[in-house]
This record gives structure tokens, C-alpha cells and sequence, in this order.
């Protein structure tokens, strides 16, 4: 049984984007599907310059700062800290009773969002993968919206309906996580590699296409080779 729900949020720079961000998670975490048990925030603040500290501290996250400017060692300091916070919660808390969920902080998570995470944790996953959809498409293409849709389906094969991995709503038993070394320090896609350690490891990966993520579509990506990436080249495709 989960007894503690850890969110972790990367964030670079995000002062305009993090406060809905922050806002999501505590409606998700008062849903009356959740049961009682401590919902943990922590926004690590990764090279920040702007208010993104200041804000995540004023919706009363929890702050990790860093300046290495790499989003896998962003995601497994924010993992350890939750851990710890976790441990002074509920004393003696096993990590095969604590769930450490991840986001984004230029996304906001539907009101369902723990409640869904929570009852693959509890019907013994050891991790979910969940889907997005862009919030909003102005600055791109008209054609990138349905090249984007289309891509989804064509990548949607797999158990749960979909095949596709984003840090922005996955989720992992800290057993688990800690059993295959958890995040790697890489610049990017150190969601896929984790998964994809724990799929080696014979761990149990859900998938779902429900609750999925709102997360922007910025034309400006902050990390080389990921998703805003993989969205300008869809524009240059569809323009």
C-alpha cells in the first residue's frame, strides 16, 4: 500500500509558466479520490536567474537548487529529496511504499491526475507512463497540430494504447527507481532511459491515454533534443 505521493518538477527559468503548474498539483492532490496520505511537492530549480524559486516556495513546494543545467541530475535530486521528506513524514516509510510521480513546469495536470496514479500504484505497477497534448498551438504551423496527432497514432501501438515515454506524467515505485540507479544524468530523455532500465530489469510499466497532461508548445525549447525540439521539427515538416 502507498503511504506517501511524491511529485517532482524540474524547473529553468519557468516563473511565467510554474504557478499554474503548482496550482494543477494541489487541485489534483485535494481530489476526493486521494486518500490520506502526504502529497509532497519539489520544484528543483535548475540554473535558475528568474522568480522561479521565490514562486515555488510562495505555493509552498519544496526547493532543491542547482546549476548544472542537466534535466536526468535535476529529476534525481528533486527523487532524493522527496525521499528524504518522505521519511520524516511517516518514519520508517519503506520505498516500496512511496511513489514518485514527475512533471513538468510549463505543464498542468488534470484534477484525476494522482487519483490515476495512485490506482495503478496500488494495483502493483511499478511504474506508469502517461500521454500529453500541447495546450496550445499559436506561433506554429497550421498543419503541425495534425502532424502532431498523427504521430501519436502511429507511435500509439503498446498495452494501454500508446508506446510513448514523457517526463511530464510518468510515474515510478521508489523500490523500483532505486533498484535500476534511477535518473541518469543526462541532458535529455532521461525519462526514456529510465524506463527503459526498468523494462529490462522486468519491472511492471503501465500505460494509460486517460488523465493526460497539458503541456505548452513553445517554440523556444529549454532542452536541446527534447520535446519542444521534436516540435519544431515537426514544423519545418508541416510549413
Amino acid at each position: 500500500m502507498i503511504g506517501a505521493l511524491a511529485v517532482v518538477v524540474p524547473a529553468r527559468d519557468e516563473e511565467e509558466l510554474l504557478p499554474g503548474c503548482l496550482q494543477a498539483l494541489r487541485r489534483a492532490a485535494r481530489h476526493p479520490g486521494v486518500p490520506d496520505l502526504p502529497v509532497l511537492v519539489t520544484v528543483v530549480a535548475d540554473g535558475c536567474t528568474d522568480d522561479t524559486v521565490r514562486i515555488a516556495h510562495h505555493h509552498e513546494a519544496q526547493v532543491v537548487e542547482l546549476t548544472g543545467h542537466n534535466v536526468g541530475a535535476a529529476r534525481a535530486a528533486g527523487c532524493a529529496r522527496a525521499l528524504l521528506a518522505a521519511g520524516e513524514l511517516v518514519p520508517g516509510i519503506a520505498p516500496d511504499r512511496v511513489w514518485l510521480a514527475q512533471t513538468d513546469a510549463d505543464s498542468q495536470v488534470p484534477p484525476d491526475w494522482i487519483v490515476r496514479h495512485l490506482a495503478f500504484a496500488v494495483s502493483g505497477w511499478h511504474a506508469l507512463a502517461g500521454t500529453v497534448r500541447v495546450a496550445d498551438w499559436r506561433g506554429h504551423p497550421r498543419r503541425t497540430a495534425a502532424a502532431f496527432a498523427r504521430h501519436y497514432r502511429a507511435d500509439g501501438r503498446g498495452s494501454g494504447g500508446h508506446a510513448h515515454v514523457h517526463g511530464a506524467n510518468l510515474g515510478v515505485r521508489a523500490d523500483a527507481y532505486q533498484a535500476v540507479g534511477g535518473f541518469r544524468p543526462v541532458a535529455v530523455g532521461e525519462d526514456r532511459v529510465l524506463v527503459a532500465a526498468l523494462d529490462a530489469a522486468g519491472y511492471r510499466i503501465g500505460r494509460t491515454v486517460h488523465s493526460p497532461v497539458t503541456t505548452s508548445g513553445r517554440r523556444v525549447p529549454r532542452a536541446r533534443g527534447g520535446f519542444g525540439d521534436f516540435l519544431r521539427g515537426l514544423d519545418a515538416r508541416a510549413g
